[in-house]
C-alpha cells in the first residue's frame, strides 16, 4: 500500500486530534525515510523545503528538509503536533514571550534521527539542521496551521504570514497578513 494511501486511511478514520491520539497514529504510521524520498526537493535559498503530504480541515502531515540556514522564530498560530527527525539532527531554541514582548530564548536541545518531540499551541522555536548528514523532519499538526506567527528578533517585528510561507520572514507582501511591532 502507497503512503499516501496509509496515511489517507489513518486519518479519515482518526476519531481522536488530542496530542496523544496524533502521536499514537504517527507512530502506528512507522514512515521510513525511504518512502519520503520523493517528496524532497532542494530548499533553493530557503531554511527548509516543505512538501504536503496529508491535509483535511482537522490535521496536516508535512514533511520537510532542511538547508544549513536556521528558520526564523515562530509559533504554529492555534495548531500544537509533532515533531519526528527522520534523518540527522536538529537543533532546536525554544522561547518563551509575554504579550506582543520580544521573545527570550529559554534553552537549545538537539534532537537525533528517531527523536519525536511536542510542538506546543502558542509555543515559540526555531529549527535547523546540525552536522553534516541531510536533515529530514515529518510534522504532524491539529488543526492544519493558520495565523503562524514569525518573528524578526533583530527588527523586534512580527508577522502573521499565510498558509503558503514557512517559517522565514516573508518576501511577498502578500503572504504578510498582519504586521505586529513587538516590546523590548
Amino acid at each position: 500500500m502507497s503512503l499516501e494511501t496509509r496515511v489517507q486511511k489513518a486519518f479519515q478514520r482518526l476519531e481522536d486530534y488530542s496530542p496523544e491520539g496524533l502521536k499514537h497514529t504517527l507512530l502506528r504510521l512507522n514512515i521510513s525515510i525511504e518512502e519520503l524520498q520523493s517528496y524532497l526537493k532542494t530548499p533553493e535559498g530557503k531554511p527548509y523545503y516543505r512538501q504536503m503530504i496529508y491535509a483535511d480541515d482537522k490535521v496536516e502531515m508535512i514533511v520537510m528538509n532542511w538547508a544549513e540556514i536556521e528558520c526564523s522564530p515562530h509559533d504554529h498560530g492555534q495548531s500544537s503536533g509533532w515533531i519526528q527527525v527522520m534523518n540527522g539532527t536538529t537543533k532546536q531554541t525554544v522561547y518563551q514571550a509575554q504579550g506582543e514582548s520580544i521573545p527570550l530564548p529559554l534553552f537549545t536541545e538537539y534532537k537525533e534521527n528517531g527523536s519525536l518531540f511536542f510542538a506546543p499551541k502558542h509555543g515559540i522555536h526555531k529549527m535547523g539542521r546540525e552536522g553534516d548528514p541531510p536533515l529530514v523532519t515529518l510534522h504532524l499538526y491539529s488543526p492544519p496551521i493558520r495565523g503562524m506567527r514569525v518573528f524578526d528578533l533583530k527588527a523586534c517585528a512580527a508577522c502573521v504570514v499565510s498558509s503558503d510561507c514557512g517559517a522565514w520572514w516573508p518576501e511577498e507582501q502578500r503572504q504578510r497578513l498582519k504586521d505586529i511591532q513587538l516590546k523590548k
